[in-house]
């Protein structure tokens, strides 16, 4: 455990440049495994082009499974046997080889380059070259795939055909090993699974053999024998630091006591932050939005260090002055910042990106018992809306539908807040207005790939925070609200999926399915969505027939959602709270809640989560007891916060 150091006297430290470095991904895999630099040739590299090795950019079956892997590199290491014992057989007695013949599907190709050693070891007793050879023995079905203009008696004996192959799958693993002062602090790995019905693409420079068109009739033309797996866009968002870069090199400015909370914050606080966006694409909520911030940005660089010391003071135990100061002294440093760059009133974008991050980066770290001073989540929010409407990021997502394909990552994320945040508040959010236009035009806000709902069902639930706002201020009788209730539940019958669709979001190989965790999780946030607006209904109580099956429903469908400290629990935050609050003492919900905190461990405690677990029983305590005594008094989360004094933002 590294505690962050005194702060130093000012002007007695010099500035810290940490550079953070991340590998190149983009090499083939052959050359991957076999930890050799690859020049990332088009279609071939030149080591697999000389080699006659399989070079595959895309990522392989085998890759996933360490067992396999070591058999792939058995395998490649015996190919490259057969390849320097083909070029001692082809060309005897010359120094330089001509290049070796490739796998059984690859045109022989000239050299690009060949090897200056002088080849002194004997032939193998394998090889026909060798005087020990049987020539008596069958050969072996491995040389058969090294040369395949040569028939094979399995291919002809109806007793040896072959098994069908495995559907055709695409692995995406992403492998991130993060540097500080070239050591490499973090390594962090992510596997997806994506399912297609359509043979691989083919190489310019592979044969077309006649026995391969047996797999496409058999397996890819068979549509319905496989649930398809729709294909990732890694370049969804418009981010405000450009364009998804393939390398990056971030160069951070810290104070040298503040090393030990950045380092932190990298390695334990950032993968926290958007675990569905990291789901969707991979690495771009690291190399995209915060590293390119944190090199750029300094107001945004403070928050950061205040949520990094926050995390440090929860999840270690650290406690005393100097802990609560690191937090304090960078949160007042971030207003100081937000401040004077308001007063220029310039840098539009770094300031809503810094003051978005004030608000959300809070949601994942903390405890429901912090005590230190802080300006409410939502006079933070007004801030940035001033900044979203003075940039006109709502008019450009409305107008801009056809010819805009990535929506601005700033304004998904204030969508986000803005539409969840006004159920905290019982309000109507802000641009209620533009999400009705993008829910009427069928157009995306981006915020399924940030947050895992579908956008529609988020812009159902503006809908339903507005009627919401409505009937708090009595502004409709008890009848108009009725029809409105009526309608709306209409609409959300239209979202409805059928069941067979919701299914388990990992594949039989362990990976996530990214499109398979949205389904689940809008049908969650769906339910959410049908019993925040069936407690609108008049004398509606938690007792109530519909609302217990509501309940009921929704405890099932939880197990579609991948819970225990690598899981999306703490994606859920806000359909949980919702189901929660209408929940009773003899409902399975507080078992099934009880469960996933547990498998949670200490981090149920922390962020979103841990606050809401901590409002839940509150509401539990007073709703139990108002039933114990019979009084009926529906006790609602709101006014439990109001009493509390609690300014949660909980999703």
């Amino acid at each position: 455990m590294v505690a962050p150091k005194a702060a130093p006297v000012k002007g007695s430290s010099p500035k810290a440049a940490t550079k953070m470095h991340r590998r190149s991904r983009s090499g083939c895999f052959t050359c991957r495994l076999r930890r050799k630099k690859c020049d990332e040739g088009k279609n071939q590299c030149k080591a697999c082009k000389h080699l006659g090795l399989k070079c595959e950019y895309k990522r392989p079956m085998w890759w996933s499974n360490n067992e396999q892997r070591k058999q792939q590199k058995e395998t490649i290491k015996n190919i490259i046997k057969r390849t320097k014992l083909s070029e001692k057989t082809t060309q005897i007695g010359t120094s330089h080889a001509e290049t070796p013949p490739g796998l059984s599907h690859s045109l022989p190709t000239s050299a690009t380059y060949s090897e200056a050693t002088v080849r002194t070891r004997a032939p193998s007793i394998e090889s026909q070259s060798s005087p020990g050879y049987d020539f008596n023995q069958p050969l072996s079905n491995d040389y058969y795939d090294f040369h395949p203009h040569i028939a094979s008696p399995y291919d002809t004996d109806p007793h040896y055909q072959p098994f069908p192959p495995t559907p055709y799958e695409v692995d995406i693993k992403t492998e991130r090993q993060m540097y500080v002062n070239d050591i490499p602090t973090r390594r962090d790995s992510t596997i997806s699974t994506f399912s297609t019905y359509q043979p691989p693409s083919a190489q310019p420079n592979l044969h077309s053999f006649p026995e391969d068109e047996w797999i496409n009739q058999d397996i890819y033309n068979t549509g319905d024998m496989f649930s398809a797996e729709e294909g990732l866009d890694f370049d969804f968002f418009d981010f405000s630091h450009g364009a998804p870069q393939t390398s990056q090199q971030a160069l951070i400015q810290v104070d040298e006591c503040d090393r030990p909370l950045l380092d932190h914050f990298i390695d334990n606080v950032l993968r926290l932050i958007f675990p569905i966006l990291e789901v969707n694409q991979h690495g771009s909520a690291r190399s995209e939005v915060v590293l390119p911030a944190l090199e750029s940005n300094k107001c945004y660089l403070h928050c950061c260090l205040s949520i990094s010391a926050i995390h440090l003071k929860s999840t270690r135990g650290l406690q005393g002055a100097q802990i609560d100061s690191d937090i304090v002294r960078h949160r007042y440093a971030t207003i100081a910042e937000l401040c004077e760059a308001l007063k220029l009133d310039t840098n539009h974008v770094q300031i809503l990106e810094a003051t978005l991050g004030m608000i959300f980066f809070q949601c994942s770290v903390g405890r429901p018992d912090d005590a230190l001073p802080d300006i409410p989540w939502h006079q933070h929010f007004q801030a940035a809306i001033s900044l979203v409407r003075k940039l006109e990021l709502p008019h450009a997502m409305v107008h801009d539908n056809n010819a805009r394909l990535h929506p601005p990552f700033n304004m998904t994320l204030a969508s986000w807040i803005d539409i969840l945040g006004a159920t905290m508040l019982g309000r109507s959010p802000e641009f209620a207005d533009t999400y009705r236009e993008k829910n009427q035009s069928g157009s995306s806000s981006g915020l399924c790939e940030l947050m895992g709902c579908d956008d529609s069902m988020m812009y159902l639930i503006s809908e339903i925070a507005c009627l919401d706002a409505l009937k708090a201020s009595d502004g409709i009788n008890d009848m108009q609200l009725c029809q409105l209730i009526g309608s709306l539940g209409t609409s959300l019958d239209t979202t409805e999926v059928p069941p067979e669709s919701l299914t388990w979001p990992y594949s039989s190989t362990g990976a996530i399915r990214p499109r398979q965790l949205s389904r689940n999780m809008t049908s969650i946030f769906r339910l959410a969505a049908r019993i925040y607006l069936c407690s609108l209904v008049p004398n509606k109580t938690k007792e109530d027939s519909t609302m217990q099956s509501l309940v009921e429903r929704f405890t099932g469908s939880l197990q579609l959602i991948p819970h225990g400290p690598d899981g999306f629990d703490r994606s859920i935050v806000w359909p949980l709270l919702i189901a929660g609050s209408q929940s009773t003492a003899n409902f399975s919900f507080r078992q099934a809640l009880a469960g996933r905190m547990a498998s949670l461990g200490e981090h149920a405690e922390s962020g979103s989560f841990g606050r809401m677990v901590r409002l839940l029983q509150e509401v539990w305590h007073q709703s139990d007891e108002a039933i114990r005594t019979g009084s009926g008094q529906n006790v609602h989360w709101r006014d439990v916060m109001q009493q509390k004094g609690w300014d949660f933002l909980l999703i």
